[in-house]
């Protein structure tokens, strides 16, 4: 595998969990648990089906998220947090927290899935 070159620790965490919704799927996943990917498709809201679908495979590939497959008519997939996903949950819990607090007016809130404490 190429290394891929950064220029600083900083980048390597956006690089992973940067993307048009990659933050939102691994707090869904962290605090409800395993989901549909039709259930994904819904609770993240305002994605296409490509995206999503591109999204998953990034987290998987990066070790974030499991996926499972079974084998049944119709198909269902499955996915879910791993520890190393888990590890990212300070990071998402202080997103959340910063965004409420720095929340104006140019921002509305259509589908919040933060625990606003």
């Amino acid at each position: 595998m190429d290394r891929i070159q950064v220029n600083s620790e900083i980048e390597i965490t956006l690089k992973i969990i940067g993307g048009k919704c990659k933050p939102h799927i691994l707090y869904i996943l962290i605090e409800q648990g395993t989901q549909r990917f039709k259930d994904l498709m819904i609770k993240v809201n305002q994605i296409s089906q490509k995206t999503l679908t591109n999204q998953l495979r990034e987290l998987e590939s990066d070790g974030l998220i499991l996926r499972k497959a079974f084998s049944e008519i119709p198909p269902r997939v499955e996915y879910s947090i791993t520890e190393k996903g888990k590890t990212l949950f300070p990071i998402l819990e202080l997103m959340c927290e910063w965004g409420e607090k720095n929340k104006d007016g140019r921002f509305e809130i259509i589908n919040p899935q933060c625990d606003n404490k």
